[in-house]
């Protein structure tokens, strides 16, 4: 009886290497592509124009600053008749509609980023982007151009409706036309920044959003309210650094004598607006997700 021939092994597959030999690794058919910033601002320009709260909150916004623009605009030339408007900076009839209305750019600040703790999906986000400040920078950048570019659109179209509408009153000058347009459309934009910096410290939406309309009207409604002579001083430091006071100085109405003016508020707004997203930037590194 014939002793039977050991056989020889079966030859590996193509992606594996033989036994014995130097394992050479696998290719995968998928591109690796090293990812940078512009990957996370396509991803965030993609969630922002996607879901149905940027729609609802700009179109508000856009109603808000246009329908009560031009109705103020409206009702002032059909009750002047004329007089009393030679003095009157036309441009600060948007005011009104832009102080409501920035309570949407709030809200749709806060909900760029708390939002996505409250679903769950910023797990998803961290681990397609591993760099956190990276995600959080992508998320700024994308919201402050969108904020910027709604507000400085509808705010000049108001602009230049007023004018047409009460050709009574004053010629703006250059300058007013920046700081009534530009000037003001950059301090809500960041005013809508410092949101999504307190949306991603506080991660709760309605905390954060009630924090920031707190921030906005508190500061105004308490000042109204001290009637104490010893408190003078503090009511008065409440009403110049009021938000409200604040926009109205782009207009050259402002509440007080004193305070802010100029493009103080806008010095200001970006200042704080620096501190709240280095604490939002320590505080994402330091905590789990």
């Amino acid at each position: 009886m014939s002793t039977p021939q050991p056989t020889s092994p079966q030859a590996a597959p193509a992606w594996q290497a033989a036994p014995g030999s130097a394992y050479p690794g696998y290719t995968s058919p998928i591109p690796v592509v090293r990812t940078h910033l512009g990957h996370a601002l396509a991803s965030e320009w993609t969630k922002i124009r996607s879901v149905r709260s940027t729609v609802w909150t700009l179109g508000v916004f856009v109603l808000l600053v246009i329908g009560i623009g031009l109705a103020t605009a409206a009702l002032i030339a059909a009750n002047a008749e004329g007089a009393g408007l030679e003095s009157e900076n036309p441009l600060s009839f948007g005011f009104f509609g832009l102080l409501l209305g920035c309570m949407c750019i709030i809200t749709l600040g806060v909900l760029t980023t708390a939002s996505e703790y409250g679903t769950g999906m910023i797990r998803t986000t961290m681990v397609a982007c591993p760099s956190r400040g990276r995600v959080l920078a992508a998320k700024a950048v994308v919201f402050f151009l969108v904020a910027f570019v709604v507000t400085l659109v509808s705010s000049l179209f108001v602009a230049m409706i007023d004018v047409a509408l009460l050709p009574e009153a004053r010629d703006p000058s250059g300058g007013e036309w920046v700081k009534g347009t530009l000037g003001v459309s950059l301090f809500i934009a960041l005013l809508g920044l410092l949101s999504l910096a307190v949306g991603s410290i506080i991660r709760h939406s309605a905390g954060a959003i009630t924090l920031m309309i707190g921030l906005v009207l508190a500061p105004l409604v308490i000042a109204l309210f001290m009637f104490s002579e010893s408190l003078v001083d503090l009511r008065e430091a409440l009403f110049e650094y009021s938000i409200p006071n604040q926009l109205s100085v782009f207009y050259s109405t402002s509440l007080t004598e004193s305070g802010p003016s100029g493009w103080d508020p806008l010095w200001i707004a970006l200042g704080v607006t620096a501190a709240a997203f280095a604490a939002a930037f320590a505080l994402l590194e330091k905590r789990d997700v």
